[in-house]
This record gives structure tokens, sequence and C-alpha cells, in this order.
């Protein structure tokens, strides 16, 4: 390899249309995915005060904002719901009539192009706010998954374009692939929440979503943010199970875990940015100490550049209008 001086790396670097021309990574509009929080009633529009900028919204208001999302190009949006009422086994998360199943119905009718993929979990839908079922002080796993596949199983019924489950129960991936290949469903897509840690990033989200455990926590079933080896055996479990879609939440922390993955599997590979990554760009733009554009481009570059294929982000949105 030449050296200095006949080697100068800093030529490529002389103006845009050359660092344009050599990048290695972009990140298009296409890759994006952006999250709606749904709840019960009409004409609401609540601010969540943790993630400014964002609201929960009724079924009413949805069709204004999904022709919105479409109208900037990005490809698909993934669905929470909130509940009037919760109990202590999540009945709302599988009602025909529930508020997912019911916001489905509206958005393709309005936007039938719009990919909708659906969170399948049950943390929404508890009054203990655990993503399973309770048994004495501790999360059932093996009670917990017909519940999550009679949700899924909803969800396509309603129309639903991708299921993706992020509860962490052992073999939710197979009950849902069974439970769909069983009623016909078998071109639904499964997006798993694959190797989901256990975060403070969370916390945003929690209050959005009113969804945080009224007691204890989530470590029992979600990861452990030590660990990265177990990572690639609950994707690869996962994919055994029939995940079409794998992901790594949260993103910007398990950076290095995506690069894993993509370096171990070839299936397609989503990253979520969650809610405290949103959260603390908003609060440092806000006192003017970080270029908030600038900032965001350059960490989804980064989440990019690590392997993923797809990103779920609160920004996807703005990102629309910057790329």
């Amino acid at each position: 390899m030449n050296s200095f001086p006949q080697l100068r790396l800093r030529r490529l670097r002389r103006n845009e249309a050359l660092r344009a021309l050599v990048r290695e990574t972009k990140v298009e509009v296409g890759d994006l995915v952006y999250p709606l929080f749904v709840v019960e009633g009409s004409k609401i529009k609540q601010k969540i005060s943790s993630m400014p900028g964002l609201y929960r919204l009724s079924n009413d208001l949805l069709p204004k904002e999904v022709e919105e999302i479409a109208r900037l190009g990005i490809p698909a949006i993934i669905l929470f719901g909130i509940p009037q009422k919760k109990d202590e086994v999540g009945s709302s998360a599988y009602h025909p009539k529930g508020v997912i199943q019911q916001a489905i119905r509206a958005i393709k009718k309005t936007t039938p192009e719009l990919l909708v993929i659906t969170d399948v979990c049950l943390c929404e839908y508890t009054s203990h706010g655990h993503c399973g079922v309770v048994v004495d002080g501790y999360v059932d796993n093996d009670k917990t998954l017909g519940l999550l596949a009679k949700t899924a199983l909803s969800h396509a019924e309603a129309g639903a374009d991708i299921v993706a489950p992020s509860d962490m129960m052992d073999g939710r991936v197979k009950a849902i692939r069974q439970a769909l290949d069983g009623n016909g469903f078998q071109d639904i897509p499964i997006l798993a929440y694959a190797a989901k840690y256990v975060s403070y990033f969370y916390g945003p989200f929690r209050e959005a979503a009113e969804s945080a455990p009224q007691f204890g926590d989530r470590r029992s079933y979600q990861m452990d943010p030590h660990n990265w080896r177990e990572a690639l055996r609950e994707v690869e479990q996962d994919i055994v199970e029939g995940a079409d879609i794998v992901m790594v939440k949260p993103a910007l922390p398990y950076l290095d875990v995506i690069r894993k993955v993509r370096d171990t599997f070839n299936h397609p590979l989503a990253a979520y940015s969650v809610s405290g990554e949103y959260a603390m760009v908003k609060a440092a733009a806000k006192q003017g100490w970080l270029d908030e554009k600038g900032l965001v481009l350059e960490m989804l570059t980064a989440i990019k550049r690590a392997g993923a294929d797809i990103i779920i982000t609160y920004y996807a949105k703005e990102a629309a209008s910057w790329l």
C-alpha cells in the first residue's frame, strides 16, 4: 500500500459531491418505521410530556396522521394501543374490537399502501403492567403464549401486514406462527423483538403507553445488558421458530449487538431507536446544546452502518423531511 505523499485520503473528502460519491452507508426514507400510540375514544390528541412533538391519538384522528406519513414516503408504522380497561390477563389486547384492531381497520381504509406493523405484547393491557400472565408474583411463560398467539391472530384478522411480538417469552414466535398458519395467515410475516434488553432508555415509552410494571421489573424475561452471546442465541431461536425479521432493541447502546447479529445471520434486521434516545436529543436540542438535525442523521447513520436494514424511530417524520 502506498503511503503519504502518494496516498492522500483527503482527496475524496474535498467537496460534498466527492463525499457523496464514495459514501459507504446511506440512510433512506424507505428504511424508516414510525411508531404511533393509539387510545380509545374520539377527538383525543394527548401530548406525551417526555416525548415532545408526539401524541396519543384516537382512531378518528388517525386518517390525517397516516396520510401525512404516507406522503413523506415512510413505508411503515408500528402501532401501540392504550385501552380504557385493563385486567389481569390483558383481554383488551385480543378483543376483536380492541383499540389496535379498530386502528388497523381505520388505517387500511385510509392508506392501504402503508404497511401496518402491530406490537404484540400484553404490558399495555394488563392491570399489573407485565408482559404476560402473572402467577404467584412471577410471569408465567407458558400460560402467556396462548394469549400472545391469540393477540397476533386478532391483528392479522383486522388487516395487519406484520405482527411483532415484543414480550420476550420463550417460544412465542413458534406459538404465533402456528396460530397464523393454522388460520390461513401463513403469508403474514413475524418481526420478532429477538434481542430486547432491559433498559433505562424505555422510561418515556412507559409513560406514553401507560405500561410501567406495578411491581418488580422485567429482568426475568428481558435480556441482561451485559450479554451479547446470549443475544445470538435468542435471535437464532426466533429464526428457528419462524421469525421473518429480527430486531435488536434499544439501538444506540447496542450497536455492537446489531453488528454481531448482522455478521451472524442473513435475516432482515431491524433496530429500535427507543423513546429515551429520542427524549435525550429533544432535551439537548431545546437547550441549544446540540444540532438536532445533524445529530439525528448521525445517529441513524450509525445504526444503519452497524448493520440494521430497518430503523424504528420516533424521528421518522422529521428525518424523512431532512433526507
